[in-house]
């Protein structure tokens, strides 16, 4: 049976949003593959030692190394389990992460071809990171998206009687939770029936910032916290149109499941979005940071029944290659 170690932050259990590390893991193990998780520490130092000595103790018995990578603090992590593995003759694989990983290659560019370089091979879950990283030379790049169990996301048509926003995601800077908020008093003021809901745990702060925004502006928000999947796919139910304001993104599987469950999309034309998103076709895509440009882009499906209607059917339909029973066969002819 292959060994797999996967490293990376496995922290659902102290309230933060589930990431690839378990999702891609429980895939991967259902799959017939032996995996060793690190880590799930909360402490940072405590996870970071957790990381190497993971690595350094399964030295004999892995086969391959998995690292998630991303762009920000969590890269020296990558960095160092890297070399580390340089150093134990181990095969790595970089799992990239995060719109803003091509950013780290440009400040980053010695630390970066060290980690990259050497692998045994990076796995982008977008077109978007692997034409990032050609650009900057790498070769080592092989597409695998991002998955998710298709049979567990109902498809649902939505009737446009009125206009109840839906966004999902961690509350963080990065993600621009406040413009949700933005969109909502301007629907409020032009007259539209419009309610707001927003889901997903604190990351930085934002979640406390956005809730005092709304409350000073008189605005009723449903803020939920953070809700597993099954809850908030029940909630969506209630939801008839998904917005993502972030500014820097890859291809967040929040996205692949708004499209699943047939709720159509205006998202921010930013990173890997645009690979993800073919506007006026499968969603529609507007300018970040620009309340007119949601606002419109939202009443055009709110007004326009027809076009909604084919942009959640096209939606569904581009799903299916994002189903894991499509996607483990990817990472089975990579691994074995």
């Amino acid at each position: 049976m292959t060994h797999l170690v996967y490293i990376g932050n496995k922290l659902t259990k102290h309230n933060k949003t589930i990431t690839t590390i378990e999702t891609l893991g429980k895939g991967l193990e259902a799959s017939g593959f032996n995996v060793t998780y690190a880590s799930s520490y909360k402490n940072i130092v405590f996870r970071f030692v957790d990381m190497l000595w993971t690595v350094f103790k399964h030295r004999k018995t892995a086969d391959y190394v998995l690292i998630d990578a991303y762009s920000t603090l969590n890269f020296y992590y990558a960095y160092a389990v890297g070399l580390l593995c340089q150093f134990l003759n181990l095969k790595y694989i970089p799992i990239l992460h995060g719109g803003h990983l091509p950013n780290r290659l440009k400040s980053s560019p010695k630390l970066c071809k060290q980690l990259f370089d050497k692998a045994y091979i990076n796995i982008s879950p977008s077109e978007y990171l692997k034409s990032s990283f050609q650009a900057f030379g790498y070769k080592n790049v092989k597409v695998i998206p991002n998955s998710i169990t298709l049979d567990n996301y109902p498809f649902t048509k939505r009737p446009m009687d009125t206009i109840r926003l839906l966004w999902v995601r961690s509350f963080s800077k990065l993600y621009n939770p406040k413009l949700a908020i933005d969109i909502l008093i301007q629907l409020k003021k032009q007259g539209y029936p419009v309610s707001l809901c927003m889901v997903g745990p604190d990351n930085d702060g934002s979640l406390l910032t956005t809730q005092a925004y709304a409350k000073t502006l008189n605005l009723d928000v449903t803020f939920t916290g953070k809700l597993s999947k099954d809850e908030w796919i029940a909630l969506s139910k209630n939801y008839n149109l998904f917005i993502n304001t972030t500014n820097f993104d890859n291809t967040p599987v929040s996205i692949i499941e708004a499209m699943a469950l047939g709720l159509p999309i205006v998202s921010t034309n930013v990173g890997g979005l645009p690979f993800l998103i073919t506007d006026q076709s499968t969603g529609l895509l507007v300018s970040p940071n620009s309340t007119e440009a949601f606002v419109g882009a939202i009443l055009k499906l709110y007004n326009n029944k027809a076009l909604a209607s084919s942009i959640v059917n096209n939606a569904r339909q581009q799903t299916e290659a994002f189903d894991w029973n499509a996607v483990k066969l990817q990472w089975i002819s990579t691994l074995q």
